[in-house]
């Protein structure tokens, strides 16, 4: 049996699959980013799900998509992890996200972009990806991702830039005490989660006009810095992968048109991507 995954710094989703392609379990743990959770974290994380308790001696492959997996030290990590756990697995792969996110979308050239709790993006020439830019994580980049939503809004209430009625249903939402925000940022672990469970407000009220202003912004600042940077991106499609992606496709669709880009595909899960990629190109190979 084969256990693949998809897993970013808030949820990870698994399915395991029989060597013929038929779903035996599907099931999600929280993040497993190994580049922001400690080994202790990312341990636990594994262990506590009872599904994969279920199925440890029973997994022969591990095909592990994450964020965070993009350099050896981390992957290593992980594969320790899954190695240790999954009694009698014989294989464990480890791969970045933006792999997975490639499966999801396209078999054929293009741009393709991540826009989830993290942002990312890459050219894929119909074999292989090429990056144009290094991602510097959440602090430094990550544009229009939930984190990048996040300090948005939380900068907008202490700034008295939200609207008054949206800042106190913010405020009767979340707690924003100075000192739980800082201590959530600063001392505590994971920030970039933290500051992504804030965009939830965006997406969970009625669009309006701050809203749309707000993620319009965010869009846009995305195409130039990570889009516009390939110059393929004007002459095949450009797809989005993730929920922050999923809940602003017309926006992305009215960025991209003063620019002449096409928008290929728009897919809010890159489990169920991945499960066609297996089943169509992996097992039957």
């Amino acid at each position: 049996m084969i256990l693949i995954a998809d897993g970013g710094s808030t949820k990870c989703d698994w399915i395991l699959l029989s060597s013929t392609g038929e779903e035996i379990l599907r099931t999600r743990t929280k993040g497993l980013n190994p580049a922001v959770f400690s080994e202790d974290v990312l341990e636990r994380r594994v262990e506590e799900n009872a599904d994969l308790r279920d199925v440890k001696d029973k997994v022969e492959k591990v095909h592990f998509y994450g964020a965070g997996c993009g350099t050896a030290a981390p992957s290593k990590r992980l594969e320790g992890i899954f190695t240790n756990f999954f009694t009698n697995v014989q294989e464990v792969l480890i791969y970045e996200d933006m792999v997975a996110a490639v499966y999801a979308a396209t078999r054929e050239p293009g741009i393709v972009c991540i826009l989830g709790t993290g942002s990312n993006s890459c050219y894929f020439d119909g074999k292989d990806i090429h990056q144009a830019v290094n991602s510097l994580g959440y602090i430094l980049m990550d544009e229009a991702s939930g984190n990048y939503f996040g300090k948005r809004l939380v900068r907008d209430y202490y700034y008295k830039r939200m609207p008054p009625e949206l800042a106190e249903d913010f405020a009767k939402k979340y707690n924003m005490d100075s000192d739980e925000i800082k201590k959530n940022l600063y001392r505590k672990d994971n920030p970039n989660t933290y500051l992504a469970s804030f965009a939830e407000f965006i997406f969970s009220n009625e669009r309006n006009g701050y809203f749309y202003k707000l993620v319009h912004e965010g869009i846009t600042d995305f195409m130039h810095s990570r889009v516009l940077s390939y110059k393929e991106a004007r002459s095949m499609p450009v797809h989005f992968i993730g929920t922050i992606a999923y809940f602003s496709e017309d926006i992305i669709r009215a960025v991209a048109q003063p620019y002449g880009i096409e928008i290929g595909n728009i897919v809010r899960r890159p489990i169920d991507g991945l499960l066609e990629y297996y089943r169509n190109d992996v097992l039957k190979a």
